[in-house]
């Protein structure tokens, strides 16, 4: 219940502060001033178009399937939220803290494609449902890549517990590997911070967070991989006939999505809620940067952590989104069969060779 009550405040907040976020940035990266008018430097913007949308007429083409209709986006929002209760946000908040939290969190955020083909066939619309059967190819294509890269983590952490990966990365951690596998004698993932981290201390991993970060764009839907909305082709894609608070729930699970796996990312590759300053020497940073384990400042250090890295990852979702153009669809699929999927394939081969190694 506590997790419920933190996440869905910081899912509309999230989608709130992050369409702002990357109307500037792209702004930015396009030479313009993005939104100025309405309210200082266009804070309210985002504000003003939520108000707009609560107030449009809610829709349903005379043609539509009404219940699939209207129940797709429900379906679409609920598989993504259902997806953060396994979110472990500090050292002794660990949500449901389920020791199977990798496959639940993977088979969850799958359902979604279930509320996007009913979405693209309940709206009886050529262009939506041209995008939903877009949008299905596109993700059961991507998570295949997806899967293996995290399935890499998982070989080298021993773990389907996303805390117990995330105590991994954390100070004089009990299943820490050593830094390039090289020199055992100085362990230093025992310096804590980003030296603990998964990518620092299994190198094979810097790869796999590459495809991973691919898969998830794909995941998500964002450019270049938002083929399921080419606006240039078929209007909005599968959200073509959605008006109103309807349509509003399709972008509060892009952005919730994209806040998923960003704090997904970060949990398996980039040290979790852990304290990315290290304790060595004289100074021990990572003192003043965790707080006592169980302690109020515990909680706070930890979600702190935990959210820096997840927006700093959405910010490189936001600026890939905004640098690339759109592929074309036989490139978006001979990306992740003919590329994304073999070498997922042979880095989860080398990462297998590399835990044998390190335990023998």
């Amino acid at each position: 219940m506590t997790t419920f009550l933190f996440f869905l405040p910081l899912i509309l907040t999230n989608a709130v502060l992050g369409i702002y976020a990357e109307r500037k940035i792209s702004a930015f990266i396009q030479d313009r001033m993005g939104p100025m008018e309405t309210g200082k430097f266009g804070i309210l913007q985002t504000t003003a178009d939520i108000v707009k949308l609560i107030q449009k007429e809610d829709i349903v083409p005379a043609a539509a399937d009404w219940n699939l209709f209207k129940l797709a986006p429900v379906i679409i929002f609920t598989a993504v939220f259902s997806g953060f209760a396994v979110i472990p946000l500090s050292g002794a908040w660990d949500g449901a803290g389920l020791e199977i939290g990798v496959f639940y969190l993977l088979a969850i955020i799958s359902l979604d494609v279930l509320g996007i083909l009913m979405a693209g066939w309940g709206s009886n619309s050529k262009f939506s449902l041209f995008g939903a059967l877009r949008s299905v190819a596109q993700i059961i294509s991507y998570e295949v890549p997806l899967g293996l890269s995290v399935l890499c983590v998982v070989m080298i952490t021993q773990s389907l517990d996303l805390q117990e990966i995330s105590l991994s990365q954390g100070l004089q951690s009990p299943n820490s590997v050593y830094l390039f596998g090289v020199v055992k004698s100085m362990d230093v993932s025992q310096w804590g911070g980003v030296f603990a981290w998964n990518i620092v201390q299994a190198p094979l991993l810097i790869p796999v967070f590459v495809i991973f970060f691919i898969a998830s764009l794909a995941e998500c839907n964002r450019a270049p991989f938002d083929l399921p909305e080419a606006e240039s082709e078929l209007i909005a894609g599968y959200h073509t006939e959605y008006s109103g608070f309807r349509w509003a729930f399709f972008m509060l699970a892009e952005y919730g999505m994209m806040m998923l796996v960003s704090m997904l990312a970060a949990i398996l590759f980039f040290g979790a809620w852990n304290t990315p300053l290290p304790n060595m020497g004289v100074v021990k940073l990572a003192d003043w940067t965790t707080g006592a384990p169980g302690s109020f400042m515990s909680y706070i250090w930890g979600v702190f952590w935990l959210l820096s890295k997840a927006l700093i990852g959405m910010f490189m979702h936001m600026w890939i989104r905004w640098t690339y153009p759109r592929l074309r669809i036989d490139q978006l699929m001979n990306l992740s069969w003919k590329y994304l999927t073999p070498a997922a394939i042979l880095l989860l081969l080398l990462c297998g060779i590399w835990r044998l190694w390190m335990i023998a």
